[in-house]
């Protein structure tokens, strides 16, 4: 890697000191909107939770019975 100038460390100095300060604000920021977004819309519908990665045991799904696929239960809501 090049080695920087004087201006540039000087200027990477005033960048980093600057998100320094502001971090704490824009931290403050996410927090309020995080809050406003959970009143205004409690549940969020479109919300996918992350998958695992691990496989689910073999008996889990066969527990479920046979109606537990997509669509399950739209031939009693017809």
């Amino acid at each position: 890697m090049a080695k920087l100038t004087p201006e540039q460390r000087r200027n990477r100095d005033r960048v980093e000191t600057f998100i320094s300060l502001v971090a704490p604000a824009l931290n403050l920021v996410l927090a309020a909107g995080d809050r406003l977004s959970r009143i205004v819309e409690p549940e969020d519908t479109e919300y996918y939770p992350v998958r695992s990665g691990l496989l689910e045991p073999e008996g889990a799904a066969a527990h479920d019975g046979p109606e537990a696929g997509p669509g399950a239960g739209a031939e009693r809501d017809a």
